[in-house]
């Protein structure tokens, strides 16, 4: 379904801006000094748009440095005021966005952890009725669709017009190379539902590890999103917070330059005619796909009718282990990865016990 909200691109709001967006700096706003280096040293590189620092920091554990707090506006502003560069940062309730407005913050986000709560978002909501800034919301951190819109459409109809998302990574309890896993489908779906949405990635919170920002990086391009929100500062290992993942700006300027643009489409006629011709041949394969998907499924429910009479029980784990391992070895024979067909499986067996469990408690009706 898609939502229909009233939006300015980036364009509009950010006109410096080439695509991709580059939004960059420190973690966190530590000392004035290190604010306005870092920020010098980024305009240096041509390559950014935006400075971006954390001023209040929500931390997991108490203890934890909290960030500089109204003070560190000040920095920015000075940041500011020698480089030019609009500056943005965190806000998680009103008295935030009071301080922030009021030391001249040219836009705000809203971060994963207050996105993932509904009273936050609505009472900075509350507070921006009747300011034009832009707005840039970062999804919650467990992987809701429904949240990390509901919070766009709050600020939406508060009259925030000039709105962006950014993915920055989703939490798992799964350990994988990732800080945040990337769970791209999420930005898609969430493209898909509002197309007219810009959409920034954050790779330093997805990678955890400056090693990956570049790939990251890459990847979001690749998938069209509008830019980047990239950590930056002029002493990473020195950083009080989230030291892994920031990086130099010398070192920013180098990733941004290596990225490769490319465009949705292309005006090249044999390139459109040969696309054509591959998405016709990938519709018909799609149409057989599903027919035979459908024809699955009705011989699964023949087998749960067939359960139901010899008061059979649904799962056989034997038998699912062997179709796991039948079948993933048929994939890789096919070129298919693990992964991919391991989630498939997954997902046609669910569909499949969800028939056969309507089946062994469907009411038979008496004459």
């Amino acid at each position: 379904m898609k939502h229909s909200l009233k939006l300015e691109s980036i364009s509009s709001w950010l006109p410096t801006a080439s695509k991709p967006v580059i939004i960059s700096g420190p973690c966190s706003a530590e000392t004035e000094e290190q604010t306005v280096a870092t920020a010098k040293q980024l305009a240096a590189t041509g390559k950014v748009h935006a400075l971006r620092a954390g001023i209040w920091k929500p931390r997991t554990r108490p203890g934890q440095y909290e960030g500089s707090g109204e003070e560190g506006l000040k920095w920015l502003a000075q940041a500011k005021k020698e480089t030019g560069l609009p500056i943005t940062t965190e806000v998680a309730n009103a008295a935030h966005v009071e301080a922030a407005l009021k030391a001249g913050v040219d836009i705000l986000w809203i971060g994963a952890r207050t996105t993932v709560n509904p009273f936050s978002v609505q009472e900075v909501a509350d507070s921006l009725k009747g300011v034009d800034i832009p707005v840039m919301v970062k999804n919650p951190i467990n992987p809701d669709l429904e949240l990390w819109i509901g919070a766009l459409e709050r600020l939406n109809k508060a009259g925030i017009t000039k709105m962006a998302a950014i993915h920055r990574g989703f939490s798992s309890f799964e350990k994988g190379p990732f800080r945040n896993a990337p769970m791209w489908d999420m930005g898609i779906e969430l493209k898909t539902r509002i197309p007219e949405l810009d959409i920034i990635c954050d790779p330093s919170h997805i990678a955890g590890n400056r090693e990956l920002i570049a790939l990251i990086s890459q990847k979001a391009l690749d998938l069209d999103m509008a830019g980047l929100m990239i950590e930056s500062h002029i002493n990473p290992d020195a950083a009080w917070s989230d030291a892994k993942q920031q990086v130099t700006p010398s070192v920013l300027g180098k990733i941004v330059e290596g990225l490769v643009v490319r465009t949705v489409s292309s005006d090249n006629k044999t390139f459109k005619d040969t696309l054509s011709v591959l998405r016709e041949q990938i519709d018909h394969l799609d149409d057989e796909i599903m027919s035979k998907l459908a024809s699955r499924m009705k011989i699964s429910e023949k087998i749960g009718q067939y359960k139901k009479d010899n008061n059979v029980t649904i799962l056989q784990v034997n038998r699912w282990e062997e179709i796991i391992q039948t079948r993933i070895t048929l994939g890789k024979a096919m070129g298919l990865s693990e992964q991919f067909t391991s989630e498939l499986l997954k997902l046609i067996h669910n569909e499949s016990i969800q028939i056969q469990t309507k089946v062994m408690n469907k009411v038979e009706e008496r004459v």
